[in-house]
């Protein structure tokens, strides 16, 4: 007999394999993992709460925020902050909106900003050996 809960349809995500090439350490693809798991597939967007993520991932609130933090610096995620209004017309903060960019534009940033890297250290090498050039006697 099959069970419909596990029926194959909704029941499971997918991170792309490039992710993997990004050198994300644990904490940061947990994190990464959890937001993909909630994300809307049209809209790229979720807004779990830090505890929410912590608990699903078994961190500390204070060690999410870090790896949100990374997660952003690294360009796989951009974050919103969300206000709810309250019953008596008060306003709170509320989650954080995740917005999760495509895994393949990321990549490609990475390997331009290495790219970008290459070429000033190429340039500052030929440089320098234009100026050790003229220093040496002839």
């Amino acid at each position: 007999m099959r069970n419909s809960k596990y029926s194959g349809r909704g029941n499971f995500f997918s991170l792309p394999n490039e992710l993997f090439q990004l050198g994300l350490d644990y904490g940061e693809l947990a994190v990464y993992s959890f937001l993909k798991r909630c994300e809307n597939r049209k809209t790229h967007q979720c807004w779990p709460s830090i505890k929410t993520i912590g608990q699903a991932v078994r961190m500390s609130e204070n060690t999410v925020r870090k790896y949100i933090r990374r997660l952003e610096e690294r360009g796989l995620i951009a974050t919103e902050p969300t206000e709810v209004i309250t019953k008596h017309s008060g306003r709170r903060n509320g989650n954080l909106l995740f917005t999760l960019r495509p895994v393949g534009e990321v990549i490609n940033d990475h390997y331009a900003s290495q790219l970008a890297e290459l070429e000033l250290a190429a340039e500052r090498q030929r440089v320098a050996k234009l100026l050790r050039e003229r220093e040496s006697p002839a």
